[in-house]
């Protein structure tokens, strides 16, 4: 199970927030990467991972930096949590070889038949200790700062909340949603065709709330 919280901002607001990680000690800068994810659906219907039971993501993910390369298949899941605020969530990680990917795309989509669902980009700067990952996510529509709890022994909730205060955020701003949740929102909100391939080159909405 992770703990984690999310809050969204303007993309002008990147290096002010990567600015201000860099000067906390107690962080050590990882890496930034581009990240390519596709987001699939079981194609039985009593089965759907989108349905308000389940609402989990079923992701295949490729990460690269100009030092490492990886491929992860992910299954995620929204569990009950007692902060609305502070998200408890199921995730099971497999990480496999990156030059097998065009193979399990194939055997996903040909042979599973799982049906592709959407496939987002965005780059990926990444903090961390033995407590915390605090990560910043670069999407075509805005920053997405998410902060997860990494410890196997202290209160996960407790650790996000007190990473929330160090970087000078209020827990009621945090978001409650998935980042396609927060696309489609702002789609919405701005009059924008919705995609469901979502990259940079395209025409995407705006977040406008500072850091």
């Amino acid at each position: 199970m992770e703990t984690e919280a999310r809050f969204y901002f303007s993309s002008s607001s990147k290096d002010k927030i990567i600015d201000k990680l860099r000067t906390i000690n107690e962080l050590t800068f990882d890496d930034r990467y581009y990240e390519k994810t596709k987001q699939y659906n079981h194609p039985m219907k009593e089965y759907d991972f989108y349905k308000k039971e389940i609402d989990g993501r079923f992701r295949v993910r490729t990460s690269k930096s100009s030092n490492k390369s990886k491929c992860m298949i992910t299954w995620k899941r929204r569990l009950n949590s007692s902060n609305d605020k502070i998200h408890n969530e199921e995730e099971i990680e497999l990480q496999i070889n990156i030059d097998e990917y065009d193979n399990l795309v194939y055997l996903l989509e040909n042979v599973l038949h799982l049906e592709l669902v959407e496939s987002y980009e965005r780059y990926r700067t990444v903090f961390y200790n033995d407590d915390v990952e605090i990560v910043v996510d670069e999407f075509p529509f805005g920053i997405a700062l998410e902060i997860e709890n990494k410890s196997k022994t202290k209160n996960g909730t407790e650790i996000v909340t007190a990473w929330i205060k160090k970087i000078g955020l209020n827990i009621k701003d945090a978001y409650d949603l998935s980042w396609d949740d927060k696309y489609l929102e702002l789609c919405k909100e701005q009059n924008k065709k919705v995609e469901n391939i979502v990259t940079f080159d395209k025409d995407m909405p705006q977040i406008k709330d500072e850091y």
